[in-house]
């Protein structure tokens, strides 16, 4: 099984009148280089069976984004269990669930960066999880809890890292 952890990108700093932080979307230069960044990666990240995004409004964009980016034909679906703060043990379930296919994660930090720790057996993640980051990990299937191993970290306009 894989999983990719992805960090939404940037996101505008201004949250709209009226609305609550939900709502920030990405700037229009983070569409852009996230949507390059995502296409770079396209032989890295093998067929995605699923995407889950937090359903915040920067986080459905960057999934939507990398979807494209992907050629992904598959669903994506928000999941409350992908919101800013929630536990790390809130995805647990999800992917015992779908153990066997290749998941993409879309949400916030600190979560992503805590989630790969968590994967990986480590007490914190030691790179910094900037907007568009994707953490690419391979978990062995029908072995939960098993510790995943990581495949490559992915900042945009960064090179490639395939050791912490």
């Amino acid at each position: 099984m894989r999983i990719y952890l992805v960090r939404h990108g940037d996101a505008d700093a201004e949250i709209p009148e009226g609305l609550g932080d939900e709502a920030r979307a990405l700037t229009a230069k983070a569409r852009q280089t996230t949507f390059a960044h995502f296409q770079s990666l396209a032989e890295r990240m093998e067929k995605i069976d699923l995407i889950l995004t937090s359903p915040l409004v920067r986080a459905v964009q960057t999934a939507s984004l990398l979807s494209l980016a992907q050629r992904h034909e598959g669903p994506l679906r928000a999941h409350r269990s992908l919101l800013p703060d929630m536990p790390v043990g809130a995805l647990d379930s999800v992917l015992t669930d779908h153990a066997g296919e290749n998941l993409v994660l879309v949400g916030h930090q600190p979560s992503m960066g805590a989630m790969a720790a968590h994967l990986l057996g480590l007490q914190t993640f030691p790179r910094q999880v900037n907007p568009g980051t994707v953490i690419g990990l391979e978990r062995p299937d029908g072995e939960p809890g098993a510790l995943a191993r990581l495949l490559f970290f992915a900042a945009p306009q960064q090179p490639l890292v395939e050791t912490l």
